[in-house]
């Protein structure tokens, strides 16, 4: 029989905090200096000391929380809770706050160096919008999460960057450069799951640079040439056969010239120079017959 201990690695949760509004606070203030000075005044300890002590108490537990920000709360090192509300908000002073930003960050990654699926090295930089979604999480379960944040998006990178191929010129694979919407959002899946531990959530993200390490990209330029010539030759010649077969099948079918073995070669030949040649055919006449 096997005891079941408690895992102590689970991620805080974000939880609401009990404070109370600054302005009510703020009017208590007041009030408790204005009864501290009457009793200065009219010399009466009874009343100038407890209004004193109380209104020391009052004054260091102010804070504010602009829009989109937060505070955390702690009691004695644990945490007791996180204000989202705007505005003079007030909590005890032996309460420690923490301020979070919120709101949501850009963030353009460093240029790297990735070797693709297909081993060619290749250089990346993604931009990347992010916020906290989890204040607890973003404090207390990472160490930094602005640092955590970079790191993991360095390595989502070169996760990606290594799992497609950098081109692809016949269009049969998904690739970095000819596919970003696919990668991008393959990305923003990545990160989100890499980030889920800090509480921060993806709203967008995108590659900025993309290109060949410059050790290669002379080579590969010309290897993306050769490979274009190559295919717009190809089609070329498809494109060529179809009309040559197109008119030999209607000179046949409309019975306008009979040609034999030899003639319909010599036709092949004269329509596929004229069809495939770079430069405008130069017609040649033949006031002889084809076999002299």
């Amino acid at each position: 029989m096997t005891d079941s201990q408690p895992n102590s690695l689970s991620a805080s949760r974000e939880r609401s905090a009990v404070t109370m509004n600054g302005l009510a606070m703020l009017a208590v203030l007041v009030a408790a200096l204005l009864l501290a000075a009457v009793g200065f005044r009219a010399g009466a300890p009874a009343i100038f000391i407890p209004a004193a002590l109380l209104s020391m108490l009052i004054l260091p537990g102010f804070y504010m929380v602009q829009p989109n920000q937060a505070v955390a709360v702690l009691l004695f090192g644990a945490y007791r809770g996180t204000d989202r509300s705007e505005g003079l908000r007030w909590v005890w002073p032996w309460m420690t706050r923490s301020k979070v930003n919120v709101r949501a960050n850009n963030l353009i990654s460093e240029q790297i160096k990735v070797n693709d699926l297909r081993g060619n090295p290749i250089e990346m930089a993604a931009q990347v919008v992010w916020r906290v979604q989890d204040t607890a999480q973003a404090l207390f379960d990472v160490d930094d999460y602005r640092a955590f944040v970079v790191a993991q998006i360095e390595a989502a990178v070169r996760s990606i960057g290594a799992r497609y191929p950098y081109d692809d010129f016949e269009h049969l694979d998904i690739t970095l450069r000819g596919h970003h919407d696919e990668v991008g959002a393959e990305l923003r899946v990545a990160l989100q799951s890499r980030l889920a531990v800090a509480g921060i959530t993806v709203d967008e993200c995108g590659f900025t640079h993309l290109a060949y390490a410059p050790e290669i990209a002379g080579a590969m330029l010309r290897r993306q040439q050769a490979e274009a010539v190559v295919a717009a030759r190809r089609t070329l010649v498809e494109g060529a056969v179809s009309m040559v077969e197109m008119a030999l099948e209607q000179l046949s079918a409309k019975n306008v010239v009979e040609l034999d073995d030899e003639r319909r070669a010599a036709m092949v030949s004269n329509l596929m120079v004229v069809l495939c040649g770079e430069q405008t055919a130069q017609p040649v006449l033949n006031t002889g017959t084809l076999y002299q």
